[in-house]
Formats: C-alpha cells, structure tokens, sequence
C-alpha cells in the first residue's frame, strides 16, 4: 500500500465496513470525549442513538460563539459533531458535513429530518467528497466563518492539501478549530502504511513540529494548542507495532489573518466581558490564556489581533495598538489562573 489512492480505499474500508461501533477500536485515540464540556455533553442526549454509536472521533472540537456562523466539519461521518453545531449555530447560521465514506454519511443523511423535526430547523448538510479537495463539493473561497474535524485529518494521506484548503475556504478573520492525534516523532513509513494503525489514527499521525511548519507555509505562523491529552495504546498488538511512540489527542485553534511569528510586546491589554454563551465567569483562548470576565490580561500582539480581528472581537475590549514596541513579549509558561508577576500571557 504506497499511493495516495490505496491508503483512502484502505482508511474507507476500515470505517465503513471493519468498524460497526465505537466499541471496536482497538485504541483510545479516536473516543476521548472526557474534556466535553458539560452543555455539549447534554445535547448529546437529543441526538439519534446510532449516530452517536457509529461515530468516531477524539477531543470536543466545538468552540464557543458560534450563533449565526457558517461551519464546516471535515470528515463529518455519521454527523454527530454537525447535529451538536445545528444546536449551536442556530436557525440562523448554517453547517455543512463533508465525508468520503459512504456507510457513514448514510446514517447521517438517514437522521437529517429527525434532528430538523425535534430542534424545530433545518440547517444542516451533508456533502461526499474528499476533504482534499473541496472544489470538486462546492465550498468557495472565503466562505465559511468555522472549520472543525474531529480526529480526521490525520487519516489524510495528503494533509498538506487538507490544510491548504481549509485557509482557502475560511473567511478573513475565521477559525480552524479541531482535534486530532499528534505523534513525538515522525512515524516511519512502513508504519505509516498499516492498515489498523491507519484506521485506529495512529498510523497517519502528524509529527507536531510539522504540522506547525505546513501551517507557517500557508501564512499561519502561531497555532495554538486548546488541549492535549496522553492516548493509552491497550492493545498488545497495536503497541507492539508502535509502543515506542507517543501520542497525544490535541485540540488545536488557528486563525486565518497576519500574525507574526513571534509574540512582540505592543503593551496591550484584553478584557473579556463575559458575554459569550456558556461562559460567564471565564474564557480560554487557549492552554496558557485564561481570561477571567472584567479583570485585565496583558498579551501579545497576535493575542490581541485574535481577539480584536475574529468573532470574539465584541467579547472582549482590547486596549492599546501597535504603534510602540517594545520588543519581545515576556511569555510565561503555563495556564494564567492566577496573577503572575508580569500578568501577562502569551505562547
């Protein structure tokens, strides 16, 4: 199995026919849903039981303030995730599921009316396609404020293009918001081509050192990690293929807008106003940016332009431009849940 071809076919014929339930994963990597939030987790109840039982995915890539927005989910499978956003978009905003594998979307497309008829809208969409090319299913330029993808993007034999695609497709100031599972090195290739380390999202894991430098050549130079928990290997057969490696399911956030590729200290400061649904006391930007509603945060220059420049900007009051520098900022390490000497955040 070497071309970009067999490895789909393989990745379509472990989900559509080897698994018939999450319970027959043989690893953790693609059913962790423990960091689900508390509101998430109660949607899940008004969601179709076999869409819930066929579906496999790692992390809750679901972010907040999405009311009105127009989302995409790459690699939607049984929809789960865009049943969850129809929830969350509302009658007024828009979710499109795009999916290659046919058995899933099936069951998708199968529970639309059901979903539409006990949330009182119809605003979802299920599209087949590869995620690869977004073209060929009709997603124009700059037109999606939202992308998500739940564990999908490292069964991609081609992530660069995936990667591309999404800055295509995300409008000026828009979010890719999404978890995946991430390896502390590079897999090697004879790895890479397995068909149950594919299928269990082991096999195709991205290296995280390159992940950020595909990023950074398509004009996204800081990405920021929401959450990164350790996947457990169980099975004796899958870690004696490849126990020696680590993998994390990690949830990630990037924006499509100019940042720089350090953080530079402008001297500005970001207060978050509580407003955001879900989120009255405190928001998390990411791992080592807690902002706690009215109390001001020193931050960096890209902190501030993430803030200002995208959905968030009438959350917050950012105050300060970039007309004096005052050379790097003085990143500290770690959650800012207390105050620190600087008070201040950035990666």
């Amino acid at each position: 199995m070497t071309t970009t071809l067999e490895i789909t076919e393989s990745v379509q014929h472990y989900y559509g026919q080897v698994l018939q339930s999450s319970q027959d994963l043989k690893t953790s990597a693609c059913c962790s849903i423990d960091a689900m939030p508390s509101y998430l987790k109660a949607l899940l109840a008004g969601l179709h039981p076999e869409v819930l039982e066929r579906f496999y995915g790692c992390g809750s890539p679901l972010p907040p303030a999405l009311a009105g927005m127009t989302v995409l989910d790459l690699g939607c499978g049984t929809g789960r995730d865009c049943y969850l956003l129809s929830k969350l978009v509302g009658p007024h905003g828009r979710v499109i599921g795009v999916d290659m594998t046919p058995e899933q979307l099936e069951v998708a497309v199968r529970h639309r009316d059901w979903h539409a008829e006990r949330f009182g809208f119809a605003n979802v969409e299920f599209l087949h396609g590869h995620i690869e090319n977004l073209h060929t299913v009709g997603i124009a330029d700059n037109s999606i404020d939202v992308v998500v993808s739940n564990c999908v993007i490292n069964l991609s034999p081609e992530k660069p293009k995936v990667l591309a695609e999404i800055f295509r497709v995300l409008k000026p100031g828009g979010e890719l918001y999404f978890s995946d599972v991430f390896a502390d090195r590079r897999i090697p290739a004879e790895l890479r081509q397995d068909p149950v380390l594919l299928g269990e999202c082991l096999g195709g894991a991205l290296y995280w050192e390159d992940f950020r430098r595909i990023l950074h050549d398509l004009g996204c130079p800081d990405v920021r990690k929401v959450k990164q928990n350790p996947i457990s290997i169980d099975d004796p057969e899958v870690f004696a293929k490849i126990g020696m490696v680590r993998f994390d399911s990690v949830t990630v956030r990037a924006f499509k807008m100019p940042l720089e590729d350090r953080c530079e200290d402008f001297g500005q400061i970001a207060v978050y106003l509580g407003t955001i649904d879900q989120h009255p006391h405190s928001f998390e930007l990411d791992d080592h940016h807690h902002f706690e509603t009215g109390r001001p945060l020193r931050v960096c220059g890209n902190t501030a332009d993430m803030l200002a420049s995208s959905r968030f900007g009438q959350h917050f009051q950012v105050l300060g431009d970039k007309t004096r520098h005052f050379g790097l900022f003085d990143c500290i390490a770690g959650p800012q849940t207390t105050v620190t000497k600087a008070d201040g955040a950035c990666c």
